[in-house]
């Protein structure tokens, strides 16, 4: 697939999925920005990206970091084609009944706000080109449920919610959004969980073994693509046939 010309936003692009994205876009020609919370590590990342590839420290949660990310992306690369949303945060495995509540407000601020903050900053651009792609990251866990994971969980089926209300919107335009929802893959969101739900996803999985990221990195380099014309406010399974819908 060829993405010469376009410039690609990857949120989380420095690490895990979000690399593993940046890097197969760069290899069919995009541009990447690369947004992501540790500036260091992003600028690192866009440094072995190559291709013109710039970076930025962006606060997903955080609506004036992204909306200033959004205006120096286009101050330095003149237009955003793809938007790919992979920046989250696992939090803890706890029940409901023992939940922090000021983290499970975290989580879904990070995961599910930080969606909509991205998501409403490139659209106006997309929308003046006339052309646009957006990928955004959900999870199985926001279909099926992780017990001891209600905030991610809860947060996941949010961007699934979130992704078709947009695919809606902009139906009419040559404008995509679409949301993946991938089984765990082995990536440092691994470090905010315990041993126990690490065993209990994979358990869970009939393929009986983690997501790979260049797995990942293939179907949403495909709803990234020109080639993905039509499905809008899809979601498109990643769990190793786990989902049953």
């Amino acid at each position: 697939m060829s993405f010469t010309g376009q410039v690609a936003v990857v949120t989380g692009g420095a690490q895990g999925i979000g690399r593993a994205v940046a890097d197969r876009l760069a290899a069919g020609g995009a541009r990447l920005v690369v947004w992501d919370i540790d500036g260091d590590l992003a600028a690192a990342a866009a440094e072995e990206i190559g291709g013109g590839a710039l970076a930025l420290r962006v606060d997903v949660a955080d609506w004036a970091s992204v909306a200033d990310a959004r205006d120096a992306t286009l101050d330095m690369a003149e237009r955003i084609d793809i938007a790919v949303n992979s920046a989250g945060i696992a939090g803890a495995n706890a029940t409901v009944e023992d939940y922090p509540v000021e983290e499970f407000a975290q989580i879904v601020t990070v995961n599910l706000t930080g969606t909509f903050h991205v998501n409403k900053a490139v659209v106006p651009a997309m929308r003046r080109q006339s052309y646009g792609r957006i990928v955004n990251i959900a999870s199985v866990a926001g279909k099926d449920g992780n017990p001891n994971a209600s905030a991610y969980s809860a947060s996941k089926a949010g961007v699934i919610g979130f992704t078709k209300s947009l695919g809606k919107e902009l139906a009419g335009e040559d404008i995509a959004v679409n949301c993946v929802t991938p089984a765990a893959a082995r990536t440092r969101i691994f470090d905010q969980m315990s041993q126990d739900h690490i065993d209990y996803m994979l358990s869970k999985i009939p393929r009986g073994r983690f997501l790979e990221l260049g797995e990942a990195a293939a179907m949403i380099a495909w709803l990234c693509s020109r080639e993905n014309s039509f499905t809008t406010g899809g979601v498109f399974d990643l769990s190793g046939g786990r989902a049953t819908y």
